[in-house]
């Protein structure tokens, strides 16, 4: 194996640790880094970066190798939360993990350690890359440990990208992640996984939003027109949402239990024009189910669309794969996908992303849903 210096991105989570031990034991030259994205909420109880670089720290030492602390605060201000914030006042609901990836980890963190004198970068994420062998184009896989697989916020890495990129952790299940850091002691052996988006941490999702987006509230209602309530701004909600709607379950007297009137309610639409919150009840209602999807912000690992045909696609992280049909008029900007069987709530603003078993080929931003044309 050749060696090479590599720059670990620490985040003071397991997975990026035993990343670290694993590329230093295999004879590398390791450097840790430890990515600062967000300073809005420093003194915050929900912002965990001052912990989170106290424990990447200590794993530096425990592993023996330096470790810089980096402030990409304002990139990711400006690459990341604008489009994230001007995705959400659009009506849509974006998912700045992959935005961040590609901007940030795969971009701001990559050119940095560039100027280091890197040949490799590393991060704890749960994907593979290898060399083809026949074509001499880089491929992004899946990880090993399906229920942590990574690659669908990967999707958007490009040649060079994925070139310096390794992903060690990819090759194992998560399960011997976490035995191989209690092994070796590493004092975040047991810290439990980071949920939801990195800025916002483990704070209320709609609190975090009403301090950009200001509240413009409306009708509620059901596909048959009638008013169930008001909402607080469509911005505030995602299609499939059923929790936190603030109506009932029962809508009509009389109704027998068991009827479809007992049913609970789920977002199937967001009419921006008339500042209206489309409800329906039944988790597999009509409205909530799509055959055809356009994608726009294009991004192919191979740096070209995939051959028209069928593949495997998710129109949202830990969704089965779904097959997807993939026409000719696909593009490196835009794409349609037509699905054999319907897919629950596909909501723009979310990646769309193909599957050739586990070769992730790429995927775009789902701008419209069951298009007429």
């Amino acid at each position: 194996m050749t060696k090479h210096r590599v720059v670990v991105g620490l985040s003071g989570g397991v997975d990026s640790a035993v990343t670290a031990y694993l590329l230093k034991k295999q004879g590398h030259d390791v450097v840790g880094i430890f990515m600062k994205n967000w300073e809005d909420d420093d003194d915050s109880e929900f912002c965990s970066s001052r912990q989170d670089f106290l424990d990447a720290a200590s794993v530096a030492d425990v592993i023996g190798i330096e470790i810089e602390h980096v402030n990409f605060a304002a990139d990711y201000k400006d690459r990341v939360f604008a489009e994230f914030l001007r995705e959400y006042q659009a009506g849509r609901t974006p998912n700045p993990d992959v935005l961040c990836n590609a901007e940030i980890k795969f971009k701001a963190f990559l050119d940095h350690a560039m100027r280091l004198g890197a040949e490799k970068i590393a991060t704890g994420h749960y994907a593979r890359v290898r060399q083809n062998e026949s074509t001499g184009l880089f491929e992004l896989l899946k990880g090993v440990d399906n229920t942590k697989d990574q690659s669908y916020f990967l999707h958007r890495l490009n040649q060079a990208q994925l070139s310096k990129a390794m992903f060690p952790v990819g090759e194992l299940c998560k399960t011997e992640v976490r035995r191989i850091a209690e092994e070796i002691g590493l004092p975040n052996a047991k810290k439990k996984d980071s949920t939801g988006i990195c800025f916002i941490g483990e704070r209320p999702f709609r609190e975090f939003l009403n301090r950009y987006i200001s509240k413009e509230p409306g009708w509620i209602l059901d596909d048959r027109g009638r008013r169930l309530g008001k909402h607080v701004g469509l911005s505030f909600y995602t299609l499939g949402q059923r929790s936190g709607l603030g109506i009932g379950g029962v809508k009509e007297k009389g109704a027998a239990r068991g009827a479809g009137d007992h049913q609970p309610w789920f977002v199937a639409a967001k009419e921006m024009d008339k500042n209206v919150l489309r409800v329906v009840q039944g988790h597999d209602h009509p409205m909530l189910l799509s055959h055809r999807l356009d994608a726009d912000s294009a991004s192919w690992v191979a740096g070209h669309p995939p051959a028209p045909g069928t593949y495997g696609s998710k129109t949202r992280y830990r969704q089965p794969d779904s097959p997807a049909i993939i026409g000719s008029e696909a593009s490196n900007t835009h794409f349609r996908l037509d699905f054999p069987e319907a897919q629950w709530a596909v909501t723009p603003g979310q990646s769309a992303v193909l599957y050739d078993g586990d070769v992730c080929l790429g995927g775009g931003i789902i701008a419209a849903v069951d298009p007429k044309d």
